[in-house]
């Protein structure tokens, strides 16, 4: 018998057959129309590691040859393809009353979005850039016009007849060469991140022929406009080569090759243009290789060797090296100029000293000024430095909200922009002139259907965690939405990566918040929310910080009657979903449902599988279970998969994509199939695969909303129980 064969039914018989006893709360009284959840089957595959022992009996969903699956999602094997399409009738089958709610979410949310809108343009030379979408637009429009105002706008890329009759189609990168002549995007046209890199001929209009083929997306135009170089990604998804050529084509040309798997790389140019830079980097170590402006030919050359745990970016600043590090203890990075000659570390001198608990997470130059933004609380702020050293900030009053220093395409210039909102004020968009202190303001995010953000409450927890620290929790809320314990609540989490999570304006939150829920943000330890200690303190052997974080920002808001027990929904994506796996086996009674979202779930197999494109250079946040049995153990832990055992669990939602090259598809497949035997709650877990579309969902923006609008309905049907009228 072969493995189709093996598969319990089809999805058509599944979606009609009637729910099995043992799928059922015992005595519980379910509707004889009830759909069957696919049954997978069980092959035990024993691994033994490091002394250790574990069997998967869900192996066999891993694709072998998902590499090519990545390319031409219709290489699956049938049996892999026949269970996820079964996977997702029966979620179709269970969610089906839910329809009426998704369409009406998506229409308030489609309301929400200014359909015929454009950014606000960025002035470099004689020419002004900016993307427009016109009404029914999916994808935006790459534009230009003349800076002095005269002359119509010109066109120079339309992602929409890009897309035409693709699946799926995005445009990860566009820019255009310094000297205005040509204009290069990469298109992601599977979802999968192996791109194509088309180079346009401004003149002509025409696009050069001999794309270049895979490619990360990431690219950068010499400084003289005469070569563009990019990074390749090699058979297994990693980025491992930089290449450059002509410009308009031409012979292909080594630049570097990174030897070392565990580390990511990528090329661009400094502020002044004055040098290309390769950024080699992982979560610990960083080095910079520099090639100048005035030979872009030349073998690139270490700005500073690598050093475990040390990471630095290097920017040029007209007449030296402006540096952002954490060298010498400086946990939450300072900034250190150093010549342009000589750039090294023993040349480094402190321009911003470090100070601890302001974390420095992004620098941007001009010609006589240097913007940066701050992270302290789960908020940012914004500091200008002039040449002499003079500093003032950028201030905002409110007890939750974001900033965004967006810098200036321009080196040569007193202006730069920068971008406020909150969780209830829309995004504001402004030109600030560093020397007159002055801002323009430049845009206000439009919301057709009407907001007023006087309806809405923003306020600052802070949930005790159980070591003592305090983990801040934002909230938003209608003002008529009482704070009584009665209010469905959606708690959202990440904590990974140093990653914050922005208490920032979303018109997609409204649709539920406005139907009486409270949303709220956990800024959980394991992003740099309150610092960048705040992420090491939950990385490799601390990482269950990020978990009894999320659970102590829940306790903390029963405790304050924002919610009760088993009335929120808990949701988070990629490594929040690896936080929804574990807080569902850790604490399954505080949640009505779980939504993981491309969740990183199993996480023992995955980090000890050297062939996926993520797994070494992720070794220095979660550890290495090859070689450590330490970090074996502790991983084993907390891995969500592992740790599924008998337990009530609540309603689970599992998302993935098929050509999802980041967290593989058999991940959310593998734990719903392991959850859905083990809930002793009668609860349903349910699978959802794009089976055209990766790691970021559907590309258009109105298709995206469609997803958006289905988890959201799953959240509403989990905390009213909609499984028990299925």
């Amino acid at each position: 018998m072969n493995r189709r064969d093996l598969l319990a039914t089809s999805a058509a018989a599944l979606a009609a057959a009637a729910l099995p006893a043992q799928a059922r709360t015992p005595g519980a009284s379910m509707p004889q129309n009830t759909p069957v959840p696919p049954v997978a089957r069980k092959i035990p595959v024993r691994i033994e590691q490091l002394g250790r022992v574990r069997v998967d009996d869900y192996q066999w969903m891993k694709d072998d040859n998902w590499q090519a699956v990545l390319r031409d999602p219709t290489l699956i094997k049938a049996d892999v393809k026949e269970h996820l399409t079964a996977e997702n009738a029966y979620r179709e089958a269970m969610l089906a009353s839910t329809l009426p709610l998704q369409a009406q979410m998506f229409e308030e949310m489609k309301g929400r979005i200014k359909e015929d809108d454009s950014s606000v343009p960025r002035a470099d030379g004689p020419w002004e850039y900016f993307t427009e979408y016109k009404t029914g637009d999916q994808h935006p429009r790459y534009m230009r016009k003349p800076r002095a105002g005269a002359g119509d706008p010109h066109m120079l890329l339309d992602a929409n007849a890009l897309a035409a009759g693709k699946a799926y189609s995005e445009v990860s990168a566009a820019d255009h060469s310094p000297d205005h002549a040509l204009f290069a995007y990469a298109e992601d046209a599977q979802g999968s991140e192996v791109h194509q890199i088309y180079v346009k001929d401004l003149a002509t209009g025409a696009v050069l022929p001999d794309p270049i083929q895979s490619a990360t997306g990431n690219f950068t135009f010499s400084p003289d406009s005469q070569w563009i170089f990019w990074t390749n990604r090699d058979d297994n998804g990693r980025p491992d080569k930089i290449f450059r050529r002509p410009a308009r084509g031409g012979e292909t040309a080594l630049v570097y090759e990174e030897a070392d798997e565990g580390m990511f790389i990528s090329v661009g140019r400094t502020a002044d243009d004055a040098f290309v830079v390769i950024s080699i980097a992982n979560q610990e170590t960083s080095e910079a290789r520099i090639i100048p402006a005035s030979d872009p030919t030349a073998a690139p050359v270490v700005l500073e060797p690598r050093h475990v745990a040390r990471l630095y970016d290097a920017d040029h600043w007209g007449d030296r090296w402006v540096i952002r590090t954490n060298a010498d203890d400086s946990i939450d990075f300072k900034i250190v100029e150093a010549p342009t000659a000589a750039p090294g570390k023993a040349n480094w001198a402190d321009l911003v000293p470090h100070t601890p608990g302001r974390y420095i997470e992004a620098v941007a130059l001009v010609k006589d000024y240097i913007g940066r933004q701050e992270r302290a609380d789960a908020n940012t702020r914004i500091i200008i430095r002039d040449r002499a050293g003079a500093e003032h900030e950028i201030a905002v009053d409110e007890p939750a909200y974001s900033l965004s220093l967006g810098g200036a395409s321009e080196f040569d210039t007193t202006v730069m922009r920068y971008g406020y909102n909150s969780p209830s004020t829309p995004t504001s968009t402004y030109d600030y002139d560093l020397k007159s202190r002055e801002r323009t303001l430049r845009k206000v995010q439009e919301v057709p259907s009407g907001h007023d953000p006087a309806d809405y409450v923003v306020e600052r927890l802070n949930a005790p965690a159980a070591d003592g620290e305090l983990v801040p929790v934002t909230v938003l809320r209608r003002k008529s939405t009482p704070v009584d314990g009665s209010a469905p609540l959606l708690l959202y989490g990440y904590g990974s990566y140093g990653i914050p999570m922005a208490a920032s304006f979303s018109t997609n939150r409204l649709s539920l918040v406005d139907r009486g829920w409270i949303y709220a943000i956990a800024h959980i330890r394991g992003g740099s929310d309150k610092g960048w200690n705040w992420f090491l303190n939950a990385r490799k052997m601390t990482k269950k910080n990020t978990f009894t974080d999320f659970i102590a920002a829940a306790e903390h808001l029963i405790a304050r009657d924002y919610a009760r027990a088993g009335n929120i929904v808990a949701q988070g994506g990629s490594a929040g979903g690896l936080l929804m796996g574990a807080v569902n086996n850790m604490r399954p009674d505080l949640w009505a449902g779980v939504i993981g979202q491309v969740p990183f779930v199993d996480v023992i197999n995955t980090m000890s599988d050297t062939s996926l494109p993520l797994t070494p250079p992720e070794w220095p946040e979660w550890g290495n279970p090859i070689e450590d049995a330490e970090a074996y153990d502790y991983m084993m832990s907390y891995s969500p998969y592992d740790q599924v055992e008998a337990k009530a669990y609540p309603a689970v939602l599992a998302t993935g994509g098929l050509s999802d090259p980041r967290v593989t598809y058999w991940e959310p497949e593998k734990w719903v199939a392991r959850l859905r035997p083990a809930t002793t709650s009668g609860k349903p877990v349910l699978l959802k695969i794009n089976m055209e579309a990766g790691h970021g969902g559907a590309s258009g923006r109105f298709d995206y909303l469609k997803e958006v609008a289905h988890d959201y309905a799953f959240a509403v049907w989990a905390i009213d129980r909609g499984w028990e009228r299925a």
